[in-house]
C-alpha cells in the first residue's frame, strides 16, 4: 500500500498516468465522431488508425511503411523538444516553425546549389550545420528582442514564422522544378547531400529511413542530461521559475535567455533541415501556410510532459496515428479523421496539469485526515494512560 502511495505521489508517474487518459479520451471522443458519420464501420476504421502500418499484408510492406512512420517522427521529436527546452525556461517558443521551415529552407538550396552551378558540391554535413545556424539565429533575434526590448517571444515568433515562410519561398524559387511547383529531388540532383542511412534503408526497404532518427533520439537524451544534470541546465531552469531571484543570486538572466532560444531554434531547424536532406518531400516553393510541423512539436512535447524522453514517445505516437488516418475506409471517412483524433488528444493535453492538481489536492486532503486520525488515537491513549 505504501508502495502504492508513493508511486501515485511521483510526479513523473501523474503526468504518464495524465497523458495515456488523455490519449484514452481522444480515441473515445474519434470513436464516437465516427459512428456519427458511418456507425457500422466505426470499429473497423479506429482499428485501422490505430493499427497504421500494421494493416499491410505482408512483412516487407510493414517494415517499409513503419520507415516512414519513423522518418516523420524524426522531425517531430526535434520541434518538441525545441518547445520544451524553451518552456523550461519559462518561455513559450511558438515560432519553432518558422525556425522549422528556415532550416529546411537554407538547408535544402545549399544542397540543390548544384541544380544551378553543376560544379558546386556541397556535401549534406555543410547544408546541415548552416540549416541549423540559420535557425539559432532566427531564435536569437525572439531572445533578444526579449532580453533587451521585453518582446514576448510569442508575438516575435509568430511574426518571425511569416517571415521565414516567405523569405525561404524566395530562397527556394530559383531551384523550383520547372515542371511543377516543388523544389529539385535530392536523388536526381545532388546526391551528395542526402544523409546517410548507415544500412537502415535495406533493413526497412525505405530509402528515407536515414540517422534522423538515431540522432533525434540521442539528442533526445542530451537535452535531457543538459537540463537535469547540469550546472547551465539549472540555471536555464531557474532563470525561468523567477528571474529576479536568478539574477540576485548572480546568473546572467539576458543570456540564458538568448542562449535558450538560440538553442531551441537550432533544434527545430535541424528537423527541418534532416527530413527534407532525407528526400522524404520536396518543398513547394508557392506555400502560403507556415509548415504544421513545428505547431505540431507543441503537442508532442506536452504530451510527453514536457520531458525530452517522453517526447520521443508522444512525437511517435501523434505520427503514428496522423499516418493511420490514410487507411480508414475513404468511401465513409475522409483521412483527416486521425486529425481530428490527435487535436481532440491535444486540446485534453491543456487539462494534464489539472487532472495533476486534482490528484495532488486529493492525497493532500487524505494526508491531512490521516495526521488527524492519528493525533485523535494518540490523544486517547494518553488520556487512558493518565485515567490509570
Amino acid at each position: 500500500m505504501k508502495h502504492n502511495r508513493s508511486l501515485i505521489r511521483n510526479s513523473g508517474f501523474q503526468t504518464f498516468a495524465t497523458s495515456i487518459l488523455c490519449i484514452i479520451l481522444g480515441l473515445i471522443v474519434g470513436y464516437l465522431a465516427l459512428l456519427i458519420i458511418h456507425a457500422e464501420g466505426a470499429g473497423e476504421a479506429i482499428g485501422d488508425v490505430m493499427k497504421n502500418f500494421f494493416t499491410r499484408p505482408d512483412s516487407a510492406s510493414r517494415m517499409k511503411y513503419f520507415g516512414s512512420t519513423l522518418a516523420k517522427t524524426a522531425p517531430l521529436i526535434f520541434c518538441s523538444l525545441s518547445v520544451l527546452f524553451a518552456y523550461k525556461v519559462g518561455l513559450f517558443n511558438i515560432g519553432a516553425a518558422g525556425q522549422y521551415c528556415l532550416g529546411m529552407g537554407v538547408a535544402l538550396r545549399l544542397a540543390l546549389e548544384s541544380a544551378i552551378n553543376p560544379e558546386v558540391k556541397i556535401s549534406w554535413v555543410v547544408c546541415l550545420l548552416c540549416g541549423v545556424l540559420a535557425g539559432g539565429i532566427s531564435g536569437a533575434i525572439c531572445g533578444l528582442l526579449k532580453a533587451f526590448c521585453n518582446v514576448n517571444v510569442v508575438i516575435s515568433g509568430i511574426m518571425l514564422n511569416w517571415i521565414s515562410l516567405y523569405g525561404t519561398n524566395m530562397l527556394l524559387k530559383p531551384v523550383m522544378n520547372p515542371t511543377g511547383k516543388d523544389t529539385f529531388r535530392l536523388v536526381s540532383k545532388a546526391k551528395q547531400a542526402l544523409l546517410p542511412t548507415l544500412g537502415m534503408d535495406k533493413l526497412f526497404n525505405n530509402q528515407y529511413v536515414t540517422i534522423a532518427i538515431p540522432c533525434a533520439v540521442l539528442v533526445a537524451v542530451v537535452i535531457w542530461i543538459l537540463l537535469e544534470k547540469t550546472k547551465l541546465g539549472y540555471e536555464l531552469k531557474a532563470t525561468g521559475n523567477n528571474p529576479n531571484a536568478a539574477k540576485y543570486c548572480g546568473m546572467k538572466e539576458n543570456r540564458n535567455i538568448i542562449l535558450t532560444m538560440v538553442i531551441a531554434g537550432g533544434l527545430a531547424a535541424m528537423g527541418g533541415a534532416m527530413y527534407y536532406l532525407s528526400d522524404f518531400e520536396q518543398w513547394n516553393v508557392n506555400s502560403s501556410s507556415v509548415p504544421a510541423m513545428g505547431f505540431n512539436g507543441i503537442a508532442a512535447a506536452f504530451l510527453g510532459g514536457l520531458n525530452p524522453i517522453g517526447s520521443i514517445f508522444s512525437s511517435y505516437f501523434i505520427t503514428h496515428i496522423t499516418m493511420g488516418g490514410g487507411n480508414v475506409n475513404l468511401s465513409h471517412y475522409c483521412p483527416q479523421i486521425a486529425d481530428l483524433i490527435s487535436a481532440v488528444i491535444i486540446y485534453l493535453c491543456g487539462f494534464v496539469l489539472f487532472f495533476k492538481t486534482m490528484v495532488n489536492n486529493s492525497l493532500r486532503k487524505s494526508d491531512e485526515r490521516r495526521i488527524m486520525r492519528q493525533r485523535a488515537a494518540e490523544e486517547a491513549a494518553n488520556q487512558e494512560g493518565g485515567n490509570s
